[in-house]
């Protein structure tokens, strides 16, 4: 970085010259883990290519439908490359789905039938899939208000899948395994392609009939592979987190097993229309051009989450994973052990953004969630967690879950101008 640009960061975010000089320091540390990052995106970026090219994208794909959408042939062709890059039968991709937690729901509730049970076998999902499953709230048209049970194996201290225990968790109403890829709110390892391979590999020995289930949120891009590569029935995530590249407004999507995407179809539908139906209104452009910026955008987050660590574990700060350990999604962990810096952290993060800059978040009772949650996202797209949003559960030990960034050079912002604000607090010293 030369004079002028550590100028500019003086004078226009008033970040001083410890800051700076610290975070070169770091970037110089962690070069050689950028560059494999760099490796990953390049296989993928190769992969989302040939994927567009063997289904014959057109630009006569990127208009959209109105109505009931019938005869959507742009609509087919994004379900079929997301198919082909997922390494799957079938895809829905829908920019009518709200979220990833709708995206898996649907899943659930299109597969599963009274009498059925769902195991995890990755502990507790995440906190938006608790009243899904009606583990939490009041009932509300829970699976378990449908007669679909539910039981969970919780994962080993180290917080890897506890694979020797499936055989003796997988009852004979077992019909769904669920694997939630990502942390969530939970200070453990993400799942590698490596766990969920040996974790289906066990549950088919089994079981040859039981659908594996990946939540497939913040996973994307991450590595060369996706689950359904592993073996996974069905996987399901959200358009604006990785596969929609920052572009794609709204949308969820769902891959795997033709019939059991069906299954979901007619869920999100009804039966009888499934796919058929879903007018497009003029996201195809958005949504193919998102996918195919996505595996860019992720390595970006993915630098940006490496430099995170590297830093915060400079200045004392536990992190997860650290800067050299293996990534399977975007998210960022930071134990902070106090409230105060915590919310420092997350209000500099917010500082930082582009949107809303202006803006102090505050932790506030979020719909879905058990306690305050303070959320730092400054982003084009509202809850847009592929740019950069840092998450913190306003309880002990007061963990901040930092994630995405469109940019690298934003999320080194973000963070700066993040300690800037700790250090001007007493909280960090450098």
């Amino acid at each position: 970085m030369d004079i002028l640009y550590m100028n500019f960061l003086k004078n226009t975010f008033g970040i001083d010259e410890s800051i700076i000089r610290l975070t070169m320091e770091i970037e110089n540390e962690v070069s050689d883990i950028f560059r494999e990052i760099g490796s990953v995106r390049e296989a993928n970026q190769y992969k989302v290519i040939a994927a567009m090219q063997e289904h014959s994208l057109s630009d006569s794909h990127f208009g959209g439908t109105t109505g009931y959408g019938y005869g959507d042939r742009g609509r087919e062709v994004l379900d079929s490359v997301y198919a082909s890059v997922f390494g799957a039968e079938d895809a829905l991709v829908r920019h009518q789905i709200v979220s990833g937690t709708q995206a898996i729901a649907i899943c659930l509730y299109g597969n599963l039938r009274p009498g059925d049970e769902l195991l995890s076998i990755t502990g507790k999902p995440y906190d938006t899939l608790e009243e899904v499953i009606g583990i939490r709230g009041e009932g509300a048209g829970s699976l378990m208000d449908f007669g679909i049970t539910y039981r969970q194996l919780d994962l080993l201290e180290d917080g890897s899948i506890d694979v020797d225990r499936i055989k003796t968790a997988m009852g004979p109403r077992t019909k769904m395994v669920f694997i939630q890829r990502s942390r969530g709110y939970e200070w453990r390892p993400s799942m590698s392609i490596d766990d969920i391979r040996s974790a289906v590999g066990e549950v088919k020995r089994i079981n040859k009939n039981a659908i594996v289930m990946v939540d497939n949120c913040y996973g994307e891009f991450t590595e060369t592979e996706e689950p359904t590569q592993t073996g996974a029935d069905l996987v399901a995530g959200s358009l604006i987190k990785n596969p929609g590249g920052g572009l794609v407004p709204a949308g969820g999507y769902i891959a795997g097993k033709k019939g059991l995407v069906q299954n979901a179809a007619f869920r999100l539908t009804t039966p009888g229309l499934g796919k058929e139906l879903g007018a497009t209104l003029g996201n195809n452009r958005l949504m193919f051009q998102g996918l195919f910026m996505a595996p860019h955008v992720v390595a970006e987050s993915l630098k940006g989450a490496v430099f995170t660590a590297a830093l915060m574990q400079r200045l004392g700060f536990e992190t997860s994973p650290g800067p050299a350990e293996k990534r399977s999604d975007i998210i960022q962990a930071i134990r902070f052990n106090d409230p105060e810096s915590m919310i420092a952290f997350c209000q500099g993060i917010q500082k930082g953004s582009p949107v809303d800059s202006f803006v102090t978040p505050e932790p506030w009772d979020m719909p879905g969630y058990d306690s305050k949650v303070i959320m730092a996202a400054g982003a084009f797209i509202q809850g847009s967690s592929i740019e950069l949003s840092a998450d913190a559960p306003l309880k002990p030990p007061y963990i901040a879950y930092m994630q995405g960034g469109l940019v690298y050079e934003h999320v080194k912002l973000g963070i700066m101008i993040a300690l800037k604000y700790m250090k001007e607090r007493n909280l960090a010293r450098f």
